[in-house]
């Protein structure tokens, strides 16, 4: 962890990844928080960011903002119970008609019917949504004083920039940088299945006029809209395991020609690069404006043409969540299991992309466990990070 600069009114920040079914790792690490913390503690967080799967978490705090418990348990009581069917259609029926609809309109070129270039109806998600999230609870948390403000961010196919739509207690300037705007609004239905349509996976979201996708599409500064709204103080939750790989010029030993990469793997290593690679380069660039802002003169640290410090704190899997995935494949549904077998999904070849779209209660109920393991391996960092004081725990959550 980043060491505080001095004299400063702190403002944290919490910011929740983009990952499909891999964010179910950051309700494990709230849930923690929650167990060190009094029961009936409200929302720590004044600023919360969230991207694709992570906007719907950071949505489910927010609307839950006077109570940090009872936002957990609103979390586990969706994720420990998830289903790919909460949030696709897994059913033959659902899957021949869009594969059907994808095929006319993509390898015959008819735009008879209805169009699409998604290959998964995601028609669940939204009325899982519909009915479960409060999205006035976010105005009151912000009239009470609980939140600053909340983002969730888009990808607009159009501009080809990142859109940062955020919701505030007060009127906060809008900024606008390469590639990347924000944008001040009342968040809503939309906003969320914008932020969570992964390309080709999920179909674009008409709003505003214009078509958005997945909010981790080409976002190059995930810490950016904290940052804008106020904070000097991050809490990331990541959903990816940073293990040790290989040293560069050191391969294995190779015994015969490997067979070319499937699908999956293709398909895997595009969601890493949408999903994982811009947050850990924006943290290294954060770490380094950092070490730059300990050089600049000390009048210059509370300006406003200084460098600013900005703490930080990273949770991320200790374990490698490809692998956890590959232990529950089984678990998938056996029409969408057929459905994607063709790409090499299934197999443990593919359990990269596999680890994005295995929206099952075994699958989630481990990555809950990991997160909460991982974050009270770090709960002294967590209490000083948070400010609580060290008496404060709360319950055990028995679900986990």
């Amino acid at each position: 962890m980043l060491q505080a600069g001095p004299g400063r009114d702190d403002c944290l920040a919490l910011i929740l990844s983009g990952g499909g079914a891999r964010a179910a790792y950051q309700v494990g690490v709230m849930a923690a928080i929650a167990e060190l913390t009094p029961q009936h503690t409200p929302n720590p967080f004044p600023i919360i960011c969230g991207t694709s799967a992570g906007a719907i978490n950071a949505l489910a705090l927010a609307t839950h903002a006077g109570n940090l418990h009872s936002a957990v348990e609103s979390m586990l009581e969706v994720w420990s119970e998830f289903r790919s069917h909460h949030v696709m259609r897994t059913d033959w029926p659902g899957l021949l008609a869009q594969a059907w609809r994808w095929s006319r309109t993509n390898l015959l070129g008819s735009a008879a019917g209805e169009a699409t270039t998604a290959l998964l109806d995601n028609r669940p998600l939204r009325r899982l949504l519909e009915a479960r999230m409060r999205f006035g609870c976010i105005e009151e948390a912000l009239q009470a004083g609980q939140l600053r403000a909340i983002s969730v961010s888009a990808f607009d196919y159009r501009s080809s920039q990142s859109v940062y739509f955020y919701q505030g207690r007060e009127r906060i300037t809008p900024w606008r940088r390469h590639r990347r705007i924000g944008v001040q609004t009342r968040l809503g239905l939309d906003h969320l299945m914008a932020s969570t349509a992964i390309p080709l996976l999920f179909p674009p979201v008409l709003l505003n006029r214009a078509w958005y996708g997945d909010g981790a599409v080409r976002q190059q500064s995930p810490l950016s809209p904290a940052l804008h709204l106020g904070a000097n103080k991050v809490l990331v939750i990541g959903v990816t395991h940073h293990g040790q790989t290989p040293a560069a010029g050191q391969p294995g030993p190779v015994l015969q020609t490997p067979a070319p990469p499937s699908l999956a793997q293709l398909g895997g290593h595009l969601l890493h690069s949408t999903f994982i690679d811009n947050l850990e380069t924006d943290l290294e660039q954060l770490e380094r404006m950092n070490r730059l802002a300990a050089y600049q003169p000390f009048a210059m640290r509370s300006g406003d043409h200084g460098v600013r410090h900005v703490d930080v704190l990273v949770i991320s899997p200790s374990e490698p969540v490809d692998l956890i995935a590959a232990r529950h494949r089984a678990a998938l549904p056996a029409g969408l299991r057929l459905f994607l077998r063709g790409s090499g999904a299934t197999r443990s070849s593919g359990s990269d992309l596999l680890s994005y779209l295995l929206f099952e209660a075994e699958y989630c109920n481990e990555l809950i466990a990991l997160g909460r393991r991982d974050a009270l391996a770090q709960a002294d960092d967590l209490r000083r990070f948070l400010g609580f004081a060290e008496t404060g725990a709360g319950t055990t959550h028995g679900q986990l």
